[in-house]
Formats: structure tokens, C-alpha cells, sequence
């Protein structure tokens, strides 16, 4: 068909998820100018954050691979990587920001495509794209350098490519759907149970479709290597670097309230979608779940709708988290509202010639409740909790005024966000020493700091303090060559009183 985009196996998009997904990207160019204009674009610490793990690559006292870090997965800072050496973009983050965006339609094109796909429903595909696109929440973090919008793009993709190479019936290795889970489970952990939820979900579509196990598993045991070769390759690469196969702890102070009890976690989830998509996209989302899955489980015919269902399954990570001890945060389950959307769009897409009604109604009831740019989400709030900013500057002109050179001990496990903040008044990432930075790290965090640093930064009191504040108060002697300067915003500068090597 002439004018009509090929997808990667030969597979033709339909023109409407592209002007859906063109709509997408005006709102979010929209959205990251009004959060620009608020004063809200690196609000969130994590914002900062990222943007410190993408320059600290390259711009370090021991710049190289390690500082590539083992904690958040490697893929977003990879991207920004070369972009954050600019000055400009480390401090706006706006070639991230871009990423975010574009992340963003591609998931809302990928979410109507999905749809329109399994139910041949406009309306369906329509709405569910409108539902995601539009949440004050995601469109708040697509205005920023938060790595969750290209979770968003990549997943959503994953899926309708694997719902495609289903309904196309060619029990071949789908290529290019196995090089975006490879992707996908390099951006953030969600990518890891919805993978496995998606390879489920659709082998055994395959097997309900007709399809002989004899010959589907072999396919999915070759598919599958693509996401296992990339998570053993992670694990390797953090026990190489941090000496753990996996960090799961050690950067939070347990909450007992969720730590083992699996009722106020689970509570604690429900609440926290209710609170990001309205009470009405929740009611319809459970509604639309329940639709879709009896369904697909009944007609072998509308099997491959268990594929995008498989977006649940993020919510694999905010229930290990938290009982774990992870104190609750918001934006864990956002990739729950993605989800619900896209169930939402694929249970009015089987109403068929009801659909469009229905979807103008769910729309009404929805956006009446949650609007897109709320100044009040939920999200926007939480990336507002951090209110040491002001205080932290008096700490940044107190070592501006003191300062003639020599490291900066400073953990940025507590403080990456600071960091980014003193750029602002010249400080690189060089110039600290944290503990990416290895054996001069160790020896300074186990042996005392005095030999090797001129000065130390602490953080105080978040989350019981960072490292260094928990060493220091295991090993009294650590900081006995320095004396406190200045503080503010729960920050401690210490200078170096004593004259190492006279």
C-alpha cells in the first residue's frame, strides 16, 4: 500500500497511530515548556541524578566503563553519555529531555498500534493512547531526564511488536522484537517481569492458535536468550564493578510498616495508581482487565490480547521493593497507568460499533478527574519533596569562598543531586571524590579520608545519613583531621585542619 511506513519484519503501520503519535509529541513539547516555565524540569533529585551518572562516565578523577555504576541500569545514561560533556545540556538536561519525548510518542504510536491491531477499534486505540498520553503524571515526567518515559517507549514497542509477529503466524525468532527487549531491559528493572510476562503471554497464544508446543518452545528458547544473555551480562558487569551480583539494598532505610507485610504493600500499590490516574481510570482499568483476560482466555481467536496485558506485570517491582523494606514512592507505579490505559482501549475496541460512545464517555469521566498539566499530581508533588535547595546554596558559596583546589569527598549515593546543583558554580564531576571512583574511594571511606581529600560533604539526615555519616559514627577517628565549616539543608562541609605528610 502505497505511503503507508514498513515496521521492521516487513509489518505496515496504519496512519492512525502515527498521527497519534505526532499529537503526542506536540503535547509533550507543550508539557516540558510549562514545567520549564514553572521551574519544575530537574525538580525531582533523581533528575540531577541521572544526569550525574551520564557526565561522571567521562568526567571523573577515574573516568572509564566502572563509572558507568551498577545500581540504576546502564542504557539512559549511555544515551547521554556524550551530550551531558556539554555544559549546557549536563545543566538543563535537555538533550534528555528530548529522549523523554520522543520516548513519549513512540509509546503513545506503539500503544494505539497495539490496540487497533487486536481489535481493528479506532475509538479503542484512540482512547487508549489519549489515556496515557495525557496523565498529568507521565506527561510530567516526560518534561524531564527521569528514565521512565523510555521504559514507557521501549516496552510498549516490545509488545506490539510481539503481538504483530503473533497475529502475522510466522513461527520464526521475531529479530527486531528480541533487539528492543535487549533494550528495554537495559532502561529500567519493570522491563524484566514484563519481558517474561510477553514471552508467556504470547507462546502460549501461539499454543492456543494452533501451534504445536513441540515447535513454539524451541523459538522461545532461542527469543529468550536476547533478555537472558543481556541480565547475566549486567549482573557480571555489577559484581565486576561494586562486587555484588545485584544491589538490591544498602541505599534506603527500611520501612517496617511494608518490610514483610504483603496487605499494606499491596494496599500501598492500589493507592498509589488510584492517586496517579484518578479513581475513575482505576475502576475502569480493573473492569477492563478482568474483560479482556476471560476473553482471551476463552477464544483462542482473541489470544494474542494477553500480550499487551503482560504491561502488568510491572508491578512486579514495587511489590518486591516494598517488601523488602523500600520506602513507598510514587512513581513505581506509573507503568501500572500504562497499563490500565491500554486494557481500558482494548476492552471498548471489542464493543465494536459501541466503541466510540463508550471511549467518548470513559474519556469524560477520566480527564474530568485528572486533567493533563495538574500543577497538583501526584508526581509533581513528590518531585518537590526535596526542599534543601536554597539552604544547600549557602553550603556552595561557603566552599566557593574557601576553596583553592584539592578533592571533595562527597557520596553520591546521597548527594548526586547536589553535585549537579554546584556545576552551577564550577564544580565537575572530577572534582569529587564518590564512590564510583573504586580503591580511592575504599581506602578513604575504611582508612580515613585526610591523606587523599582536602575537604568532606555530608549528608545528615536523609535516610538516616549517607555513608559517610554511618561510618563516621562506626569509626569515631574518621574525620578527626577536619573541622566543620558551614552547613545547611541537612549538608556538613568539613575542611582539612591538619597538614598531611609535614
Amino acid at each position: 500500500m502505497p505511503g503507508v511506513p514498513e515496521m521492521p519484519g516487513g509489518l505496515r503501520l496504519p496512519r492512525l497511530p502515527l498521527i497519534i503519535g505526532t499529537l503526542a509529541m506536540g503535547l509533550g513539547v507543550t508539557a516540558a515548556l510549562y514545567y520549564s516555565r514553572l521551574g519544575l524540569t530537574l525538580s525531582h533529585y533523581d533528575a540531577k541524578a541521572h544526569l550525574v551518572v551520564s557526565r561522571r562516565i567521562l568526567d571523573s578523577l577515574t573516568p572509564g566503563w566502572e563509572q558507568i555504576g551498577a545500581v540504576w541500569l546502564p542504557l539512559p545514561h549511555l544515551i547521554n553519555m556524550l551530550p551531558v560533556q556539554i555544559d549546557f545540556f549536563y545543566r538543563t538536561g535537555l538533550f534528555a529531555i528530548g529522549v523523554s519525548i520522543l520516548s513519549h510518542a513512540l509509546a503513545a504510536t506503539s500503544i494505539a498500534a497495539t490496540v487497533l491491531a487486536l481489535t481493528s477499534s479506532r475509538a479503542g486505540a484512540a482512547l487508549a493512547a489519549t489515556l496515557f498520553a495525557t496523565n498529568a503524571n507521565i506527561l510530567y515526567l516526560q518534561s524531564t531526564p527521569m528514565t521512565e518515559p523510555l521504559l514507557f517507549g521501549l516496552t510498549t514497542l516490545q509488545v506490539f511488536l510481539v503481538t504483530r509477529w503473533v497475529l502475522a503466524g510466522q513461527l520464526r525468532v521475531p529479530v527486531a522484537a528480541g533487539w528492543v527487549t535487549v533494550l528495554a531491559c537495559l532502561t529500567r528493572y519493570e522491563a524484566w517481569p514484563i519481558t517474561a510476562g510477553c514471552f508467556a503471554a504470547s507462546a502460549f497464544a501461539w499454543w492456543r492458535r494452533g501451534h504445536s508446543l513441540r515447535f513454539v518452545l524451541p523459538v522461545y528458547a532461542r527469543l529468550a536468550l536476547y533478555p537472558l544473555i543481556t541480565v547475566l551480562t549486567f549482573v557480571v558487569f555489577s559484581r565486576i564493578t561494586v562486587g555484588e551480583w545485584f544491589v538490591s539494598g544498602g541505599f534506603f532505610v527500611p520501612d517496617e510498616t511494608l518490610r514483610g507485610q504483603p496487605v499494606a504493600v499491596f494496599t500501598n500499590i492500589v493507592d498509589g495508581v488510584e492517586l496517579l490516574a484518578g479513581a475513575w481510570l482505576l475502576r475502569f482499568s480493573l473492569v477492563a482487565l478482568s474483560a479482556v483476560t476471560l476473553v482471551a482466555l476463552w477464544s483462542a481467536g482473541r489470544s494474542p490480547m494477553l500480550v499487551p496485558l503482560s504491561l502488568f506485570a510491572a508491578a512486579a517491582l514495587p511489590l518486591a521493593a516494598y517488601l523488602a523494606g523500600h520506602p513507598f514512592r510514587i512513581r513505581y507505579e506509573i507503568p501500572l497507568v500504562m497499563a490500565g490505559a491500554v486494557s481500558v482501549g482494548l476492552a471498548t475496541g471489542l464493543l465494536r460499533r459501541l466503541a466510540p460512545v463508550v471511549a467518548l464517555g470513559v474519556l469524560a469521566f477520566v480527564l474530568d478527574e485528572s486533567r493533563p498539566f495538574d500543577q497538583s499530581a501526584a508526581m509533581i508533588r513528590e518531585a518537590q519533596l526535596d526542599q534543601q535547595t536554597q539552604p544547600r546554596a549557602l553550603v556552595t558559596a561557603c566552599l566557593q569562598a574557601r576553596y583553592r583546589g584539592g578533592a571533595i569527598m562527597m557520596s553520591m549515593g546521597a548527594l548526586g543531586h547536589y553535585m549537579h546543583e554546584m556545576s552551577a558554580s564550577g564544580f565537575d564531576i572530577r572534582d569529587f571524590l564518590h564512590e564510583g571512583n573504586g580503591p580511592i574511594w575504599d581506602s578513604a571511606f575504611t582508612r580515613g579520608p585526610a591523606p587523599l581529600v582536602e575537604w568532606v560533604m555530608v549528608e545528615e539526615e536523609a535516610e538516616g545519613g549517607d555513608a559517610i555519616v554511618q561510618r563516621h559514627r562506626q569509626l569515631p577517628r574518621l574525620l578527626e583531621d577536619y573541622t566543620k565549616v558551614c552547613s545547611g539543608g541537612n549538608v556538613s562541609l568539613y575542611h582539612r585542619v591538619r597538614n598531611q605528610g609535614s
